[in-house]
């Protein structure tokens, strides 16, 4: 981190600036074409750009020193560095502000209340998405900057301590490959007399995160049989087990008493979450084992979306956490679904 210790800052007529060095990017705007530098930091003055700067709105540009400051380029980019966790890369700095985008597909966390505080410091700014959704490779996720041209260095050092006591403010964490097994419930898909349409839809949702189906298993409405399907795939090294269908109170919904018997110890069951409502989590030693209720099977997000990514990403999800998923827990059921880019979950 640079500290500038010249004279304090202070602005010079165009005219007078021919040979001086900028210290800051000059920005042009053309409406709805271009936004961006057309000169940036550093560079010299010549007698051939008074005139673009005049054009720019620039009579007067900054060209002398920093007293005991950090120039806004310098700052955001000290900011980001301490920061950042895994599975980021920053960008160059621009117009003073530094940009952040994943550097694979995962899970993006965010330190909420550390981002708070870390805004509380005078004239810095740190912008993020949404902390817990999915993000793909090369996707922006946030950006910081500093208000003003340059900044206090005791502010910058109060920043930087922030993120060194709370590290990482911002990380993407990878999502485990899984081997999973899938337990299809249903006299009706059993028997022969519908095609199964639950498996397909949760396959393409497991796949589309990395992990595979690696066994299906379809089976009737009676416990015994869906415990014993459970069992078949934990002794065959499923990492992971999704048991579809059968998880309102009628009275041929046996799935939750299933997975009781096959020996999960629940986590929740229900959710406030809609849709997703009857939604079961557990474990069975170290194996996550989900009861997934139809609204999974036709909606676009469900809990479904919102549990499966932090399972993979290595998160024990516990009773607190699915209590805190009410706020945002709605779905507005748009008639185009924008998930993950909407309120859902959030």
């Amino acid at each position: 981190m640079k500290y500038y210790e010249k004279e304090k800052v202070k602005a010079m007529p165009v005219q007078d600036a021919v040979g001086k060095v900028l210290l800051h990017d000059i920005t042009e705007i053309v409406p709805h074409l271009f936004k961006g530098p057309t000169f940036k930091k550093g560079h010299i003055i010549t007698q051939a750009d008074v005139e673009k700067l005049l054009d720019l709105g620039k009579q007067n540009i900054y060209v002398s020193g920093l007293n005991g400051e950090v120039h806004e380029n310098d700052a955001a980019l000290g900011i980001a560095r301490a920061a950042m966790g895994k599975g980021l890369e920053i960008s160059a700095p621009k117009e003073g502000k530094v940009g952040f985008t994943a550097t694979s597909l995962g899970l993006l966390k965010i330190n909420v209340a550390a981002l708070e505080e870390l805004n509380s410091v005078q004239d810095v700014i740190f912008a993020t998405l949404h902390t817990d959704q999915v993000v793909e490779k090369g996707q922006e996720l946030a950006g910081t900057r500093i208000i003003p041209l340059s900044i206090d260095k005791n502010n910058i050092i109060e920043a930087e301590k922030i993120c060194k006591k709370y590290f990482p403010i911002i990380e993407v964490k990878p999502l485990a490959k899984l081997d999973v097994g899938l337990v299809i419930t249903g006299s009706e898909v059993f028997s022969g007399r519908i095609r199964d349409g639950f498996g397909p839809v949760v396959q393409d949702k497991f796949e589309a995160l990395g992990s595979c189906i690696t066994k299906k298993i379809i089976v009737s409405d009676e416990i015994c049989m869906t415990v014993s399907a459970i069992g078949t795939l934990l002794e065959e090294g499923a990492q992971m087990i999704a048991v579809t269908g059968g998880m309102s109170v009628d009275p041929d919904d046996l799935t939750p008493a299933a997975i009781r018997e096959a020996g999960g110890e629940i986590v929740s069951y229900g959710a406030p979450v809609l849709p997703g409502a009857m939604f079961m989590l557990a474990y069975i030693g170290d194996v996550p084992v989900m009861g997934l209720p139809g609204c999974v099977m036709y909606h676009r997000a469900s809990i479904f979306d919102l549990i499966l990514p932090k399972i993979l990403a290595g998160e024990k999800v516990s009773k607190q956490d699915m209590v805190t998923m009410g706020h945002g827990g709605f779905c507005a059921s748009c008639r185009e679904c924008r998930f993950p880019s909407c309120s859902f979950g959030k």
